[in-house]
């Protein structure tokens, strides 16, 4: 088969000839170990994408001091300063356009990327030549995370809670913005669009389940229409313990999970999914195991991964995200033995 290939046999529940391998290009993990990792990469090719395209990511030197501390204040096309204190790690936002409602109404979303001209045509070309070998995944479409960097968390909350309209005013600008990205890709050419919003905590879901489908949902549903209408993918990514909207996301049509599996059960985890049909992005536990255990656990635990996932028969495939702090010893063991399963 071909990376392309083995990838939709596996979201389709067919036995892919290996267990499909993605790997993130993540900026952490590349300033963190350098043209090793890079390396490394290049001799366990994976499905997505070619490794050798990935590049090596450094702060800018005006961010790092004398001590070699690094802080970065960064202002992104929202109008969201984010402050970061580790370089590829996510950061916090310490100023945001919408704590004050007054300001909803001259508030503008940056425009969507253009569908003419010559730089969408260099980019369908890309994208064409891409998937003649390799599964194109594109976007990041959220709406929940961008609400809570435009607007101070916690008063996201109690806006759904007092169902504000202008926090209804705010999803439908987000949703119509999104909509427009949807077209984008669809247009350039993909196979699959990625959909991700955190909604758990480590025990449960942020928010009630009642309000998640009374605000989010129909809204999702809007969303994902044309990409189903299209005949691409749909991923949905969402960290924390959000079991309880596993079933509203299968109904929505969501072809592939991907969720943080060191917050579950892998056996009720691997049968509830195929029950729902939706394929699972499988990561060993970043958070934990990566940092502080032994080259020897991680092993032991990609091949538990592999049994309790049945990787074999599909429904699956192994997602590789180095973040810092990951000592390049669990790197290895990490890599080489999901390559050991592939076995090419």
């Amino acid at each position: 088969m071909l990376p392309r290939e083995r990838v939709f046999a596996a979201l389709e529940f067919q036995p892919p000839d290996v267990v499909p391998l993605e790997y993130h290009p993540s900026p952490a993990g590349t300033y963190e170990h350098g043209r090793k990792l890079l390396e490394l990469f290049a001799r366990y090719p994976g499905d997505f994408g070619d490794p050798r395209e990935f590049v090596l990511a450094a702060p800018e030197p005006r961010w790092v001091d004398a001590h070699g501390r690094y802080e970065e204040l960064r202002r992104d096309e929202w109008g969201v300063l984010w402050k970061h204190l580790i370089f590829g790690v996510a950061g916090h936002p310490v100023e945001r356009p919408l704590d004050d409602w007054s300001r909803l109404a001259s508030f503008q979303p940056p425009p969507p990327p253009r569908i003419e001209g010559e730089a969408f045509a260099a980019e369908r070309q890309r994208a064409e030549r891409h998937r003649r070998t390799w599964f194109l995944k594109s976007g990041w479409i959220s709406l929940f995370e961008r609400m809570h960097a435009l607007r101070r968390f916690e008063d996201v909350f109690l806006d759904l809670a007092a169902e504000r309209p202008e926090l209804e005013a705010l999803a439908d600008l987000l949703e119509r913005h999104e909509a427009a990205c949807i077209d984008y890709y669809l247009q350039r050419g993909v196979d699959a669009i990625q959909f991700g919003d955190d909604f758990g905590t480590q025990t449960g879901m942020m928010l009630s389940p009642r309000i998640w489908r009374r605000f989010f949902k129909p809204r999702y549903r809007r969303l994902m229409e044309p990409v189903h209408a299209a005949g691409r993918k749909v991923f949905f990514h969402t960290c924390g313990q959000a079991r309880a909207i596993w079933e509203d996301l299968a109904e929505l049509g969501v072809h592939a999970l991907w969720p943080q599996l060191s917050l579950y059960d892998a056996g009720t985890l691997a049968r509830e999914c195929r029950r729902l049909r939706m394929a699972l992005a499988l990561h060993v536990d970043r958070g934990d195991l990566m940092t502080k255990g032994a080259p020897e656990e991680v092993r032991a635990a990609v091949l538990r991964a592999a049994e309790d996932f049945r990787v074999a028969e599909g429904g699956a495939w192994f997602y590789v995200e180095i973040d810092s702090g990951f000592p390049f010893a669990n790197v290895e063991a990490l890599v080489e033995t999901i390559s050991e399963l592939r076995n090419i």
